[in-house]
C-alpha cells in the first residue's frame, strides 16, 4: 500500500504537536494561572495557544525554543482577551491553587502571602518575576519573550523584588505586632 507524502507530513506534524502538548501543557497552564488567577480562563488560554501553535507549527524551527515560543503565544492570547476586566481572585480560589503537598499550614500560609503580594504588583513587574521564578528564565530569555530590552527586564525584576520585600515586611505578623 502506498502512503502519500501529504499523509506523512501530517503525521509528522501531528507527532510533533502531540509531543509539545504532552511536554508543555502543564507549564503553560501554570503560567496562564499566574497571569489570570482563574483556572477556567487559564484552560481556555492554553487551548487557544495550542490551536494557534498548531497553525504555525511549521514556523518553529528549533525545538529547544518551543517553551518560550508557546509562552509568547499564550501572552498574546491573554492580551487579546484583556479588554474584559479581570476579577480579583477570591481567598477560596487561592487556597485551591496552593500546593496540596506542602508540608504544613505555615508553609501554605507563606505561599498564600507571597501569591497575594505578587498579585498586587503591577503587571509590568509581576510578569517578568513570574517568568523568572516559575520557569527559571534568564533576563535575556525574559526580554525575548516579553519583547523588551534586557536592561528594562532587569530593572523591572529589581523593582518587583524590592516591592515584594516591602509588602511582605509590612504584612508580616511581627511587623503588625510592632505597630500595635
Amino acid at each position: 500500500m502506498r502512503t502519500w507524502p501529504v499523509n506523512e507530513a501530517m503525521n509528522t506534524k501531528q507527532r510533533r504537536f502531540e509531543a509539545l502538548v504532552a511536554a508543555l501543557s502543564t507549564d503553560l497552564y501554570r503560567y496562564g494561572l499566574w497571569l489570570t488567577g482563574d483556572p477556567a480562563v487559564s484552560e481556555d488560554l492554553v487551548q487557544e495557544s495550542f490551536l494557534r501553535a498548531w497553525r504555525y507549527l511549521d514556523d518553529l524551527k528549533d525545538e529547544k525554543s518551543a517553551r518560550a515560543w508557546l509562552i509568547t503565544i499564550l501572552r498574546r492570547e491573554n492580551a487579546r482577551r484583556f479588554e474584559r476586566k479581570q476579577l480579583e481572585m477570591s481567598d477560596y480560589q487561592e487556597a485551591q491553587i496552593l500546593d496540596e503537598h506542602s508540608p504544613d499550614s505555615e508553609t501554605q500560609l507563606s505561599h498564600l502571602e507571597l501569591r497575594r503580594a505578587m498579585s498586587q504588583l503591577a503587571q509590568d513587574y509581576r510578569e517578568p518575576l513570574v517568568l523568572q521564578v516559575l520557569f527559571g528564565y534568564s533576563g535575556d530569555e525574559i526580554a525575548q519573550i516579553l519583547e523588551l530590552n534586557t536592561n528594562t527586564v532587569m530593572t523591572r525584576l529589581f523593582r518587583a523584588r524590592n516591592q515584594l520585600r516591602d509588602m511582605l515586611a509590612t504584612d508580616s505578623p511581627s511587623s503588625r505586632r510592632a505597630t500595635e
